[in-house]
């Protein structure tokens, strides 16, 4: 029901449409209808004008050479093809007088009586090779044929003049019904024109105000001011329009909130979820290499290994919390580094730099072994006599970077270019992370924390070549205080 007051798009819309739509379809439809009727009829006389030129050749020259060769005795009546050429000829012409209409049937008519006559001479022909006639006479027989033949072309000839002289009169009928069709259809465009300008004016009039007043506040919710609201909306299709704007500008700030905290949350629950996965390999083989030193009597390096396992798995842990201190994080590299070490002797070597000053300065943790895993079992275990892994930590102004370096394998191009491209994949895969040789979260996990967490655009930088791998990446330094107070803290 159209409220009091309001003017309605739709059905004024409606009534020009319907009625510009109408004077401009009549002299449209007449005009396609009449072209297609020529149209099709001028198809229909170029097909006949072909046939008839097509039938010309065997007439002129096949069928007289064809009798001559009988003639000459260097082929038989039945292998020279004149009966069937014949044959095609009478057929198309059946055809074309049962098409044609007008003084173009004359012609056809008589070319058709007149190929009866130059069947009767190849019959004379046949049967009188048969019956021995002298080859004089049978060549003066195949004159008259050749005779005949013209003047079956002739009559062919004289029906395509007939044909073009039917075509060009109708194409000059279709060009003036086109122009005719053509001037009415302007006339009416000119009509519906000045018509529909009218009617425009005055629903523009209506309507300028409104949709101003929405695409303004529109403009400026999207800027970010959600305060604004469409107000004096006097347009029936955009009142309600207004009003959805309205209800979205209410609502929508406070659900970006929302769903930007849920998205953080899930995210980082699926990254923790990742995290928390414990490699059973490393573990298996760990324990392994104690027992196997205790066996051998080597008291020392049980202890350093135990040790070493003791600190890997509490930094891991850290009581649950997010971020430690980065004197931590580089102590749970060098734990790993060590026990590693102690598997892979000939083939490992590595050094991690311990700056000074940095147990009041905090990262999220778990970001470097990750990377330092990835470099033993995807570069220096792939490499024949092994090679060396260097973590590297430098500090300017208020960032911190981070780099591994590894002398192992490297990769091609192809690889780090399909490494490049997962890491940026969208989601983190559990099966994919807990793959053997694999870092129980992975590199891609790093990357994403690295850009969720310190809210970066950019997370792992990745170099390689023949001489080996370079992973870095940046963050801010960060003290226990500036850490957010919903983060989860770890003193070391």
């Amino acid at each position: 029901m159209r409220r009091s007051g309001m003017t309605s798009i739709t059905s004024q819309v409606r009534r020009s449409v319907t009625s510009i739509a109408v004077l401009l379809a009549i002299p449209a439809v007449i005009g396609l209808a009449v072209m297609l009727v020529y149209s099709f009829r001028t198809q229909a006389m170029i097909r006949r004008m072909d046939a008839a030129a097509r039938m010309k050749p065997a007439l002129e020259s096949t069928i007289p050479e064809n009798l001559f060769s009988v003639a000459a005795g260097r082929t038989s009546f039945q292998e020279s093809g004149v009966e069937e050429l014949i044959a095609q000829t009478n057929e198309t012409l059946d055809m074309l007088l049962g098409e044609t209409q007008g003084s173009g049937q004359m012609q056809l008519t008589i070319a058709r009586r007149t190929m009866d006559t130059l069947e009767q001479y190849v019959y004379k022909i046949r049967d009188g090779m048969e019956a021995g006639i002298p080859i004089s006479e049978i060549e003066s027989i195949v004159d008259e044929v050749r005779n005949v033949g013209r003047l079956v072309t002739d009559m062919l000839d004289a029906f395509t003049t007939e044909e073009i002289a039917s075509a060009t009169d109708a194409s000059r009928r279709l060009r003036t019904i086109v122009i005719s069709a053509a001037g009415a259809e302007i006339l009416l465009l000119l009509f519906a024109f000045i018509r529909t300008r009218n009617e425009t004016r005055r629903l523009t009039s209506s309507i300028h105000t409104a949709i101003y007043s929405l695409e303004e506040t529109v403009r400026r919710i999207a800027e970010g001011n959600f305060t604004d609201r469409v107000r004096g909306m006097n347009v029936e299709e955009l009142k309600e329009l207004g009003d959805q704007i309205n209800q979205m500008a209410d609502r929508l700030e406070t659900l970006i909130d929302q769903v930007r905290q849920k998205q953080d949350n899930l995210a980082r629950a699926e990254l923790r979820t990742l995290q928390a996965q414990i490699n059973p390999h490393f573990l298996y083989n760990t324990l392994d290499t104690i027992v196997w030193q205790a066996e051998s009597g080597k008291g020392d390096e049980v202890v350093r290994l135990t040790r070493n396992l003791s600190d890997f798995f509490r930094i891991s842990l850290s009581s649950g919390a997010d971020w430690i201190p980065v004197s931590q994080e580089l102590k749970h590299v060098s734990a790993y580094l060590s026990i590693q070490k102690t598997r892979y002797r000939d083939i490992l070597d590595y050094e991690v730099d311990q700056p000074e000053g940095l147990e009041e300065i905090y990262m999220l943790k778990l970001l470097l072994q990750p990377l330092v895993e990835n470099a033993l079992y995807h570069g220096i275990k792939n490499k024949r006599g092994g090679g060396k892994i260097i973590v590297k930590v430098t500090r300017q102004n208020r960032v911190m970077t981070f780099i591994v370096v590894d002398t192992g394998k490297g990769m091609t191009k192809e690889q780090l270019k399909a490494l490049q491209e997962n890491l940026h994949a969208e989601t983190p895969t559990v099966q994919a992370a807990l793959e053997p040789g694999h870092s129980g979260f992975g590199m891609r996990n790093v990357d994403m924390r690295i850009r969720l967490y310190y809210k970066k655009q950019t997370g792992l930088i990745i170099q390689s070549g023949p001489e080996g791998t370079e992973v870095s990446f940046t963050i801010p330094i960060r003290s226990r205080e500036e850490i957010d107070n919903d983060e989860s803290l770890s003193r070391g």
